[in-house]
């Protein structure tokens, strides 16, 4: 009874972690990757044979049901609850792990795609510090319109990549420039790039701009 209890607050917590790379121990950066709904951990680890940076080590957390959070993004942040801080205490716990194995923020890199976008976004907005990168492909920041945009904490010049549609149902374009700005605003150094029609998916270019990312860093 009481480990359903804690499922039902805490669903994420003991999902799995699909890896790929080096070792954390020999790896120049670790990346974080997040999947989107109805995907799951192996889905997103994927993009790492898509990336040709060296000394990467990739961590892939599953999200129970194959979902971080039950409703659009731009629903009302409780409606979304526990999913979303759920979701965010499985990143926090990863960083906390890397940094026993004395992995620096600077040496971290959260990406997502979708869900895990807006979960990657929202994640380094609440915790701004200097990363590696932070990358969101067709993703924004959590919440309704009209939400309170005053995170703590500064960037420190962390690089950032957005990428997104300019038509993509899931996603308004309004949120992804609000995004932007608000990560420009705490010292970060974005690249958004907003594709024609494109839809809901990442494309060859957002691939190449992350992975140049990727092996510039450090």
């Amino acid at each position: 009874m009481q480990e359903k209890m804690q499922q039902s607050q805490d669903p994420h917590a003991h999902q799995p972690i699909l890896r790929a790379g080096p070792a954390i121990s020999d790896a120049r950066l670790v990346a974080i990757l997040l999947h989107g709904r109805g995907a799951g951990a192996e889905d997103i680890l994927g993009l790492s044979g898509e990336f040709s940076a060296s000394g990467v080590a990739y961590l892939a957390p599953q999200a129970a049901g194959q979902t971080w959070y039950p409703n659009s993004f731009l629903a009302p942040i409780e409606q979304n609850e526990p999913g979303i801080s759920s979701g965010l205490r499985v990143i926090a716990g990863l960083l906390q792990d890397l940094h026993q194995q004395d992995v620096s923020s600077d040496r971290i890199v959260l990406l997502g795609f979708s869900q895990g976008a807006c979960l990657a976004l929202e994640f380094a907005a609440r915790h701004a510090r200097r990363y590696a990168a932070v990358v969101a492909f067709s993703g924004g920041l959590i919440g309704p319109p009209g939400t309170h945009r005053h995170y703590p904490g500064r960037f420190d010049g962390t690089p950032a990549f957005i990428g997104c549609s300019d038509a993509d149902a899931h996603i308004p374009l309004d949120r992804v420039h609000e995004s932007t700005a608000v990560l420009r605003r705490m010292g970060a150094v974005v690249d958004e790039r907003i594709y024609p029609r494109m839809g809901h998916t990442v494309n060859r270019d957002e691939l190449g701009a992350v992975d140049a990312l990727l092996s510039q860093t450090i």
